[in-house]
Parts: C-alpha cells; structure tokens; sequence
C-alpha cells in the first residue's frame, strides 16, 4: 500500500480515464500528485522524459497516456499507432525503473486479444491466434507494453502491474466525429441529428463552435464545419459524416456485441489495483510460466451496436432513422471480458450501460452550457 504522502506521477491526467484516476486518487486522501500535459512534456521525446523524472522522482507512476481512436483512426494512422504509443512506453516505463519507481500501473486495451478467441475472453488467451486486422498495430503496442512490465517484474523484481480495461466511456471523453471511439461519437451524431431535425440552429453551432467538424472530399479541399459556418455548409459537412435532419448512419451492420465500462469505474478498479495488488497476486502459485499477469477490467455484460445506439436514440429523444452502412467494416464481431480475476481480487463494476448513457449525455449537454451559456 502507498502511504499518502506518496508521490504518484499520473501520465495522461487530462484524458478520459486519467482524469478520472487522478480525480478518484485525490478523493483517497492522496494530494501529492504529479501531471503534465502534452504541451510541458511530450512523452515521445525520450530526454524531456529522463530530465522529468530526474526532477520528480515519483514514488509511482499510471500510464494512461496513449494515442488512441476508434476504427477509422485505427485504419488510416497505422504506424503512428504502433509507433506513438511504442515510444511512450519505452520511455515511461524504462524511466521508471532507472529511477527506482516502487509501483507502476500500465493501461492496456481488451483489442490485445485474439479476434476469434474463446468468449468470455479470459487472460490465458492471449497471443493464441491472429488479432483484428482494424486495430492491429495498437493492439500489438499495448501487448509490448504489458509484457515489457511483465518482464521487468521477472528479471528485476519491479512491481508493474498492467490492467486491460474493455471499452470505456465517460467524462472528458472524445467526441470527434472521425477519430473518438463509437458510444460518444454516437451520442454526437445523435444529438446533431436531433437539433437539425428540430431547426434548432444556434445549438448546432454552438456544439460546433466548441467541436468544429472538418472533411476532406476525394480529389477536394478541405471544409470546415464551425460556428460562423453557413447552413449549407454544415449541412454538407454533417452529412458525410452520416448526419442529416431524418437520419443517422453508422458504420458497420449494428450487430457486433461490446462490452462498455464507465471511466470513473475504471478509474477506481485502477486505483483499487495500484493500492491493493502486487505482481504477485497476478499468477497462480508454484506458476511453472509465469505469464498472463495482465487484469481484464470490464463488466461481463454485453450488448449489440444496435442496442447501443438505439438506447441513446431513446435518451436523446431523436425521432428520426437509424441507419447502418454495411460496406463499413464492423470490427471485431464480440469480444466479452472474463473478470473472474478482477473479482476475485477485490473490485467489481456498478454503473451499468443506461446509467452510464444517461450521465454521460448529461455531461455532453453541460459541457456545452459551460461554454455557450445554454443549448
């Protein structure tokens, strides 16, 4: 157990789900935390790094810090995928352990995991067969990075823990149309299409003037869809990305399954973790392989895109169509956590899904309100 006065450096404060563990730290009575943002420190440069943590000196660190997106990003930025997230964590978690870091807590992804595993996947399923193709790079990045705090633990006796939360959601996320994952991006899209639908226009621009939407036709100049935009424009602009005043479309069929946790849960699993578990608690006893250290963090529930979308159609209150465009690719098809471990080490879920798109819509709306007044 950390003692209070620990000094706990949280990589990726400002994100959704190290936002939410900084904010869940703070609530524990732990006042000496340490963040920076992308602009004081680029986690990509390996000297910024070394001189950061020669400064600090934390006593334990969070990587929460990663690029990440949705299928989209996933499919046009591949090498920086792989490349961006690689860097930051040859550079956190190799700094770390030349600066004697007592605890390390590393972020991971359920995408790890093989696209035809065994349902519910369970840790043991790691690498034993093809990944997603969409997600591939990222996936193969976080695998690197669990294994490297693996590794670490085995030759050197560190205490890196690494968690790998299912799909997550929840205060500070991304709502970027292209590049956010699919349940914010789907609350956006839903949300636009209901204020066209309704010719509320000062509250498209407003969401627009806070999130300005752009794209960039084949062969064409880039538009931009903002505040100042004419109706045309942003009309145009919403619609290719599958918003119109009668309908939404998305991609895919609908009938992948996701599993989806709220970030302040994740957030306190995490914490729950970084406190409560040592590496040692992660393998079986008399472990011949010491493998698989890695925590599945998620629900055990899950639902169809379909389903997903259909209860923030309800939430939102738009009345027009739901389209699905079937030429999009869907992603993996299920992939469902096992959390008998989380569970057995001490930490179980409680927000479920219409809570969670309830309060999270209701976060949107407010953030819009704090920045225009009213919606």
């Amino acid at each position: 157990m950390l003692d209070k006065n620990a000094k706990i450096y949280v990589a990726g404060h400002h994100g959704l789900v190290g936002s939410a563990i900084w904010n869940n730290l703070k609530r524990r009575g732990y006042a000496n935390l340490v963040g920076r943002s992308h602009g004081e420190l680029d986690l990509l440069d390996g000297a910024a790094v070394k001189a950061f943590f020669d400064a600090e000196r934390p006593d334990a660190v969070v990587l929460a810090a990663a690029k990440v997106g949705g299928i989209m990003a996933n499919l046009q930025y591949r090498a920086d995928f792989i490349y961006e997230n690689l860097q930051i964590q040859q550079n956190v978690i190799g700094e770390s352990f030349r600066h004697g870091v007592r605890k390390l807590l590393f972020l991971g992804s359920t995408c790890i995991y093989p696209r035809e595993a065994s349902q519910p996947i369970r840790e043991e399923a790691l690498l034993t067969s093809p990944l997603e193709y969409t997600n591939e790079p990222y996936a193969i990045a976080k695998i690197a990075g669990l294994k490297m705090c693996e590794s670490f633990n085995l030759q050197y006796g560190t205490n890196y823990i690494a968690v790998m939360p299912t799909n997550l959601y929840g205060p500070n996320d991304n709502f970027h149309l292209e590049n956010s994952h699919v349940l914010p991006a789907m609350i956006r899209k839903i949300h636009l299409a209901k204020c066209l639908n309704e010719g509320r226009w000062d509250d498209v621009r407003k969401d627009l003037g806070l999130r300005p939407v752009s794209m960039t036709p084949a062969g064409g100049e880039k538009r931009v869809a903002d505040a100042s935009s004419s109706e045309a424009e942003i009309l145009q602009v919403l619609e290719h990305y599958g918003v119109t005043p009668e309908a939404v479309t998305l991609w895919g069929t609908g009938k992948p399954l996701r599993e989806f946790l709220w970030s302040e849960e994740m957030a306190d699993a995490s914490v729950h973790v970084l406190l409560n578990v040592d590496f040692k608690d992660t393998y079986a006893p008399g472990a011949s392989d010491i493998r698989n250290c890695h925590i599945n963090v998620g629900t055990g529930k899950e639902l169809t895109i379909r389903e997903v979308a259909e209860k923030i159609m309800a939430e939102v209150g738009f009345r027009g169509v739901l389209r699905w465009d079937a030429s999009k690719p869907d992603g993996t098809m299920r992939k469902l956590t096992d959390v008998t471990k989380l569970h057995d080490l001490g930490w179980c879920h409680k927000v479920e899904i219409d809570e969670g798109i309830h309060r999270l819509y209701a976060w949107y709306r407010e953030g819009i309100c704090i920045n225009h007044q009213t919606i």
